[in-house]
C-alpha cells in the first residue's frame, strides 16, 4: 500500500495582528477539511468569500477562500488557503478547530516547501532562492534570490548536463560497436561539448564568490591608528551613535558592526581598535581582532592624519583618507565624521567598488554549489587528458563524464543531498 503523507496546516504570514493572516492547509484531506470549515469548495483558484464555522456551527470568521487541485498548487498536493481577518483571535480558533480534525496536523518548518521539492514543483536550487528570497533585505539580494528562484541556476546546469550526456552517448556508441568499423570519429565532438560545458563552469565558479557575498553581506573595514576618527566617521556612516567615542586613544577594543543598504547593496561596516604597538593585553586583542577582519573583509577604509604615510599595505580598490578634514586644510582624499566632508564622496567610492564587483557575480550562490561545479570541473578535465588517449580509453572517458553529470545533478537535488534536507528545511518558518 503506498504511503499517503499526512495532510498538514500552518498559518502562512507572520503572527500577531494584521489585517489578513493566512492558514495553509495542504494533502490529501485538505479539501474535505476545507469542505468541513465553510461547506462547498469553491472553483479552483477563484476567491471566494465564506463563513468558517466550527464543528457544532459556530462561526468563526468571515474569510476569503481558495482551492487549488493536486499537482496546480506550491506544494502539487491539494490545498486550501484561508484568508482570514489578521486577529490573534480568529487565527487560534481556527487552528484549534482544524487540528481537532482527524488525519490533519501543525506543519514542521519549511515543510510545505519540503513536500514541493519532493513533488518536483521545486528543484533544490530553487527552495534556496526561496529561503534567500524571504531573507533579502536589500534590493540586490531580492534580485538575485529571484533569479534562482525561478530556475535560472537549474536550467543552467540542465544545459550543461544535456550536453554531458550527448558527448557521454556518443562515446557509448562508439563502445557498443567496437568490433565494428566505426566510419565517424566523434572525438572532435565530444571535445567541443566538454569544452564549452568546462568554458561555462569556470565562468560561474569565479562569481559564486561575489553571488555568496551578496547574499550575505559584504564586509568594509575601517582601519587607522587611535585617535584619529574610526568611530567618529562610522557614527556618520550609520547615522546613529553606533560607536563610543572619546578624546582618549584606545576607547575602541572589538569590533563593532553595523549593518547598511548602499545601492541596494547589503553592507557591513566594522569600526576596529586603532592600530599601534601596546602592552594592555585587552587592547592587543582588540587590535588582533582588527588586522583579522581587515584581512577578511572586502573592502578597507583607512584613515591617516595629515602629513603622516600609512603603516599598513593598500590592496587594490581599498581607499586612503585623509582623517579629521574639519582640523586640516585638505579638501581631496579627505572626511570628517564631525562636520560631514567627505562622507558622501566615501559613500560613492565604496558603492562604486562593491558594485563593480557585484557585477561578476555569477548565478550560483552558494558554496555547496561552487564544490559541485569544481567536481564536474575536474571530472572534465580528466575526461579530456583520457580523450587524447584515443578509441580504447573511450570508456574511461565516458565514466569520468557519468561523474561530472552526477555533481552538476547534485546542484539541483536529483542525486547526494539527502545529507543537506534537513539543514537546509530548518532555517525556513512553519507555514512556509
Amino acid at each position: 500500500m503506498a504511503y499517503v503523507p499526512e495532510t498538514i496546516f500552518a498559518l502562512a504570514t507572520a503572527p500577531g495582528k494584521a489585517g489578513v493572516a493566512v492558514v495553509r492547509i495542504s494533502g490529501s484531506l485538505a479539501a474535505q477539511a476545507g469542505c468541513a470549515l465553510f461547506g462547498k469548495l469553491p472553483e479552483p483558484r477563484v476567491a471566494t468569500l465564506r463563513s468558517l464555522k466550527d464543528q457544532k456551527g459556530g462561526a468563526l470568521d468571515q474569510a476569503l477562500v481558495l482551492f487549488f487541485p493536486e499537482q496546480n498548487s506550491f506544494t502539487g498536493e491539494e490545498v486550501i488557503e484561508l484568508h482570514l481577518h489578521g486577529s490573534v483571535a480568529v487565527v487560534n480558533a481556527v487552528l484549534r478547530e482544524l487540528s481537532s480534525i482527524s488525519g490533519l496536523r501543525l506543519a514542521e518548518p519549511g515543510e510545505f516547501t519540503r513536500r514541493a521539492l519532493e513533488n518536483g514543483c521545486l528543484d533544490l536550487a530553487q527552495v534556496e532562492g526561496l529561503s534567500d528570497l524571504i531573507e533579502a533585505e536589500t534590493e540586490a539580494q531580492r534580485r538575485q534570490a529571484l533569479r534562482v528562484l525561478s530556475g535560472d541556476l537549474g536550467g543552467l546546469a540542465d544545459g550543461w548536463r544535456t550536453r554531458l550526456i550527448r558527448a557521454a552517448a556518443l562515446l557509448e556508441a562508439t563502445i557498443d560497436f567496437a568490433d565494428e568499423e566505426v566510419p565517424v570519429d566523434v572525438s572532435p565532438e565530444v571535445r567541443e561539448l566538454l569544452g564549452s560545458v568546462r568554458s561555462e563552469l569556470l565562468t560561474e565558479i569565479s562569481g559564486v564568490e561575489t553571488a555568496e557575498r551578496i547574499r550575505t553581506g559584504f564586509e568594509v573595514a575601517i582601519l587607522g591608528a587611535p585617535n584619529v576618527g574610526k568611530s567618529t566617521l562610522l557614527n556618520a556612516l550609520a547615522g546613529r551613535e553606533a560607536a563610543i567615542t572619546s578624546e582618549y586613544a584606545g576607547t575602541t577594543r572589538d569590533v563593532i558592526e553595523v549593518r547598511m543598504d548602499l545601492n541596494g547593496l547589503p553592507v557591513t561596516l566594522l569600526d576596529t581598535a586603532g592600530l599601534r604597538e601596546t602592552e594592555d593585553h585587552v587592547e592587543g586583542i582588540g587590535i588582533a581582532r582588527a588586522r583579522e577582519r581587515a584581512d577578511a573583509a572586502d573592502l578597507c577604509v583607512f584613515l591617516v592624519e595629515h602629513g603622516k604615510a600609512p603603516e599598513f599595505e593598500l590592496r587594490d580598490n581599498d581607499i586612503l583618507l585623509t582623517a579629521k578634514a574639519d582640523e586640516v586644510d585638505v579638501t581631496e582624499n579627505s572626511v570628517s565624521g564631525v562636520t560631514g566632508q567627505g562622507v558622501s564622496a566615501l559613500v560613492q567610492r565604496i558603492t562604486s567598488v562593491l558594485s563593480e564587483r557585484a557585477g561578476r557575480s555569477g548565478i550560483a550562490t552558494r558554496e555547496r554549489h561552487r564544490f559541485a561545479m569544481i567536481r564536474a570541473r575536474d571530472n572534465l578535465e580528466a575526461a579530456d587528458q583520457v580523450l587524447a588517449l584515443g578509441p580504447d580509453h573511450y570508456e574511461i572517458t565516458a565514466e569520468e563524464l557519468r561523474s561530472a553529470i552526477r555533481a552538476l545533478d547534485s546542484i539541483v537535488g536529483r542525486v547526494d543531498v539527502e545529507n543537506l534536507l534537513d539543514e537546509i528545511f530548518s532555517s525556513f518558518c512553519i507555514g512556509k
